[in-house]
C-alpha cells in the first residue's frame, strides 16, 4: 500500500470503505438521455449519495438482450465519453476525498458494448493456436475500452473446457491447459501492456474469470461443483491463472462453482492462501455476479455471506446485497473491520494506478474530443485483427476432394439453419449489430461468387414450401447445383424476447438459443433434426456436398463426417466469419486450424479428453471406439509435414527439433504441437499431454526446423529420477527420453 493510499484510506468513514468494496449499480440504468444530453439518474444519485461516492459502476456501455440496450436507447460509441464523463462529475460532487469510480465493462470477446468490436469467440480464438494474434487483437480491443473511459475489463479466459455439455463452453480456450494458459497470458498483456505499462493509457486493467474449476461442474451443468482432487486442479485449472499472474494481471473474478464443498467466492485457500500467499498476488478480487448473495443458502443470512466471502478475499462485489451489510459487521467485528480496510485498500490502489485519486470535488476529466479520435482509431485495428483471427479460427475436419471449389461453378446451393444468419457467427455475451454491418455465410459467398446463381434456404421443401432465403428450397434445385453448403450447429444468439435469471443468463427455455450461460445440454448432438437434415440434402444431391458446422461446444459430427464430402468447423468466428468462411470454401484462403478440443463419437460418451488418465477406448460395448476427432484435429490444402524429430535431454529440460518439409508450391506456415505421455512418478500417468507448439513458416519445396527447450517440470514426472521415461509424439513420430541426472 502507498502512502498515498494509507493517508486516504485512514481518513475514510467506514461507510466511505464499505461503497468502495460494492459495485451494486447495473451500469446502463445510471444514466438516461436528455434533450441537452444525459444526466445520472435518481437510482444512480441515491446509491453515490449512500456511501459518499461510488467504488466501482459495471456495465455503463453494456448493450443487449439482458440490459434492454439497443441501438434505439443505449449509448453510441461518439457518446461514451459524455456518459463517462457524467458518472464521473456525480461521483466528485459526493466523493469528499476526490476518488473516483472504476467503469468496469465485459469484454469476453470484444467489447460488449455499442459498435464494440467482436473477436470470435474464446474456443475459436484457440482452434488458431495464434497467441501473438490474439495479443494483437487484446490490445486493438483495449485501446477502444480506454478511449471511452472504461478502467476495467472482465474477461474470460480460465475456464478450461472439461465438459461440452457445459453452455459456457465457447468462453474456454479449449480442454488443454497449457494452450489456455499461453493464450491467457498474450491476452493479458495485450490488454494491459508487457508488465502493466499501458493500463492507465491506452490498455486497461484486466479482470480474469472464472477463478477456479468452473469448466470441471459436474454433468457440465453450469455453476454447480467440481469434483477433482488437489493435484488435477493444479495440473488442468491453475496453468492458466499462472499464466495469468506472470502476466501481471489486476483482477481475478471468484467462480461460482464450489471446489470439494467450498465456494471459490469464500475459500481463503483459494484467494488467499494460494491466490496472495503463495503466488504474491497484488490486485483485485471480484466476486461473480450475486455470487456473496448466494452464499446465504450456506451461511444462513447475508451478514453471513458477506463476512464468508470478505474473509476468503472478495475485494468487490457485484450486484450483492450482502456487503452492504458490511459497516454493521465491522462495527462488532475487529476481523472484519481489519479485512474491510485491506479490501478497500486494494481498490484504491487500482484507482490510484489507474489515475482515480484526484482532489475533492474535482472530478475525473476525459477529453471528449481526443476520446473520439482514438477511438476511431482502436476500432479500425480491433477490427483488422478480428478479420485475421476468424480466417485462423477455421478447421478442415473432412475433405475427399470436394474443397477449394473448382473456379467455375455456375449454381450454388446454401441450406441450413443458419446459412442466412448473422448473429449464429457470435456467440454470446455480444451487442446488437447496426443492419448490415456484418454478412452471413450465404451473403458472403453471394459476394464472393458474382458470377454463380445462389440458392438460400432454412431447409428442404415439403409440398407446401416455397423456395428463397429464410424459406424452404425444392430438392430440384439442390440436384441441379454445381456445389452444395449445408450450415449447421448452433447458436448462442439472445432474443431481446427471451427470460433472463439475475445474473443475466438464459433462463428456462431458450428462445432461439442452443448454447451459452444458461444453455448447458444433456445431448450434445447436433439440435432440431439436422442430421436429418444433412441426410436428406445428399440423397438429394450428386453435387459436391460441403457441412460448415456454427458451433460454440464439441458437438456429436458422426453423422455429419460420414455423409458430407467435407466439414469445416466454425467457432463461432464472430462479425467477419461469414467471409473467412466463403474464402476458405473458394480456396481463396487456406484453412490453419486445428481443434483445441476432442470431438466425441457418440452424446453417451462425454466428457472425453486427450489428457484424461484412462482410456475410453473399448470400454463403452456400444461405442468402443469413442473418439470421433482427435484434439489437434485438422486438415489443410498444401501438403506440409513433419519429417524430423529429435529430442536432447539437458540439465534444465529437454530440446525438442521438429523438421517440417513442405512439398507444394506455394509457401506454408505449420502447427506443430508437442504432445508427451509420462511415465515413473507417483501418480497415474494421463494418456497424452501437451507440452510445446509453434507455428514455422516454410517455402516451397523446403524444410525448416522449430525448436522448444522444455523445462523438465513439464517433460518429466520427475525430473530427479532416472527411472523416469517421457514418449514425445509429434504428428505420428515418436522419440523416447529420460531425465538428464548427473
Amino acid at each position: 500500500m502507498t502512502p498515498r493510499v494509507a493517508a486516504l484510506l485512514a481518513g475514510m468513514t467506514t461507510r466511505e470503505k464499505v461503497g468502495q468494496v460494492n459495485q451494486r449499480l447495473l451500469g446502463w440504468r445510471a444514466v438516461e438521455r436528455t434533450p441537452g444530453g444525459f444526466r445520472v439518474t435518481d437510482e444512480a444519485r441515491a446509491e453515490i449519495d449512500r456511501w459518499g461516492g461510488l467504488g466501482a459502476l459495471y456495465g455503463l456501455f453494456r448493450a443487449d438482450a439482458w440490459s434492454g440496450r439497443s441501438w434505439a436507447d443505449g449509448i453510441r460509441p461518439e457518446e461514451r465519453a459524455e456518459a463517462a464523463q457524467v458518472v464521473q462529475d456525480a461521483v466528485a460532487s459526493a466523493d469528499r476525498h476526490g476518488v473516483g469510480a472504476l467503469l468496469v465493462e465485459e469484454a469476453p470477446h470484444g467489447h460488449q458494448a455499442l459498435g464494440g468490436t467482436l473477436l470470435p469467440v474464446n474456443l475459436a480464438v484457440a482452434a488458431g493456436w495464434r497467441p501473438e494474434r490474439l495479443a494483437d487483437a487484446a490490445r486493438a480491443v483495449a485501446a477502444e475500452l480506454a478511449a471511452s473511459g472504461v478502467h476495467v475489463a472482465l474477461v474470460s479466459a480460465l475456464d478450461v473446457l472439461r465438459d461440452p455439455r457445459w453452455g459456457r463452453s465457447e468462453e474456454t480456450f479449449g480442454e488443454d491447459p497449457l494452450l489456455a494458459a499461453e493464450l491467457t497470458r498474450a491476452l493479458v498483456e495485450g490488454m494491459q501492456g508487457p508488465a502493466r505499462s499501458r493500463v492507465g493509457d491506452d490498455g486497461v486493467a484486466v479482470v480474469l474469470k472464472h477463478l477456479a474449476a468452473q469448466g470441471e461442474a459436474v454433468g457440465g451443468r453450469n455453476g454447480q461443483s467440481a469434483h477433482l482432487g488437489p493435484h488435477d486442479l493444479a495440473e488442468l485449472h491453475l496453468p492458466p491463472v499462472e499464466a495469468g499472474l506472470a502476466a501481471g494481471a489486476l483482477g481475478f473474478m471468484a467462480a461460482y462453482n464450489d471446489i470439494d464443498g467450498v465456494p471459490c467466492c469464500a475459500s481463503p485457500e483459494l484467494l488467499t492462501t494460494y491466490l496472495r500467499r503463495e503466488r504474491g498476488f497484488d490486485g483485485v478480487v471480484m466476486a461473480d455476479g450475486h455470487a456473496v448473495d448466494r452464499l446465504e443458502g450456506m451461511t444462513g443470512s447475508l451478514p453471513a455471506a458477506a463476512r464468508a466471502a470478505l474473509l476468503a478475499g472478495v475485494d468487490l462485489s457485484l450486484w450483492d446485497t450482502a456487503y452492504t451489510t458490511l459497516a454493521d459487521l465491522a462495527a462488532d467485528d475487529a476481523e472484519v473491520a481489519g479485512a474491510l480496510d485491506v479490501a478497500a485498500g486494494r481498490v484504491l490502489a487500482l484507482k490510484e494506478r489507474l489515475g482515480l485519486l484526484g482532489e475533492a470535488g474535482v472530478p475525473v476529466a476525459l477529453d471528449a474530443g481526443r476520446s473520439v479520435v482514438r477511438l476511431e482509431r482502436a476500432r479500425e485495428d480491433a477490427a483488422a485483427a478480428s478479420q485475421r483471427l476468424a480466417a485462423d479460427s477455421l478447421v478442415l475436419l473432412s475433405n475427399r476432394g470436394a474443397l477449394p471449389w473448382r473456379a467455375d461453378l455456375r449454381r450454388v446451393a446454401v441450406v441450413g439453419p443458419w446459412a442466412h444468419d448473422v448473429p449464429a457467427l457470435l456467440g454470446d455475451y455480444v451487442p446488437p449489430l447496426p443492419a448490415g454491418s456484418a454478412a452471413s455465410i450465404a451473403d458472403a459467398l453471394r459476394a464472393a461468387l458474382p458470377d454463380a446463381e445462389l440458392t438460400v434456404a432454412e431447409a428442404l421443401a415439403g409440398p407446401d414450401d416455397h423456395a428463397g432465403a429464410g424459406g424452404r428450397v425444392e430438392a430440384s434445385t439442390i440436384r441441379d447445383a454445381d456445389a452444395v453448403v449445408v450450415v449447421v450447429g448452433g447458436t448462442s444468439h439472445r432474443s431481446y424476447d427471451d427470460a433472463f435469471a439475475d445474473n443475466g443468463a438464459i433462463a428456462g427455455r431458450a428462445g432461439q438459443a442452443t448454447g451459452g450461460e444458461g444453455v448447458d445440454l444433456a445431448d450434445v448432438s447436433l439440435p432440431a433434426g439436422q442430421d436429418e437434415l444433412v441426410r436428406a440434402v445428399r440423397d438429394a444431391t450428386d453435387a459436391p456436398l460441403v457441412a460448415v458446422v456454427v458451433s460454440g461446444r464439441p458437438h456429436v459430427l458422426t453423422d455429419v463426417l460420414e455423409v458430407a464430402d467435407a466439414v469445416l468447423w466454425a467457432g463461432y468466428p464472430g462479425p467477419w466469419g461469414g467471409e473467412a468462411v466463403a474464402d476458405v470454401l473458394t480456396g481463396r484462403a487456406e484453412p490453419t486450424g486445428h481443434l483445441p478440443m476432442t470431438l466425441p463419437r457418440h452424446p453417451g460418451v462425454v466428457p472425453v479428453r486427450h489428457n484424461d488418465r484412462q482410456t475410453a477406448q473399448d470400454v463403452y460395448r456400444d461405442v468402443p471406439d469413442p473418439v470421433l476427432l482427435p484434439f489437434g484435429h485438422g486438415l489443410r490444402y498444401r501438403d506440409v509435414a513433419v519429417t524430423g524429430l529429435e529430442a536432447v535431454p539437458g540439465a534444465h529440460g529437454v530440446r525438442v527439433t521438429a523438421t517440417v518439409t513442405s512439398r507444394d508450391d506455394e509457401p506454408a506456415d505449420a502447427l506443430v504441437r508437442v504432445l508427451a505421455h509420462r511415465t515413473g512418478g507417483t501418480r497415474a500417468p494421463r494418456l497424452r499431454e501437451l507440452v510445446a507448439f509453434g507455428r514455422v513458416d516454410v517455402a516451397p519445396g523446403a524444410t525448416a526446423d522449430i525448436t522448444w527447450d522444455v523445462p523438465a517440470a513439464r517433460v518429466f514426472a520427475d525430473p530427479a529420477s532416472s527411472l523416469c521415461t517421457t514418449e514425445l509424439h509429434v504428428d505420428g513420430l515418436t522419440r523416447t527420453v529420460r531425465p538428464h541426472v548427473p
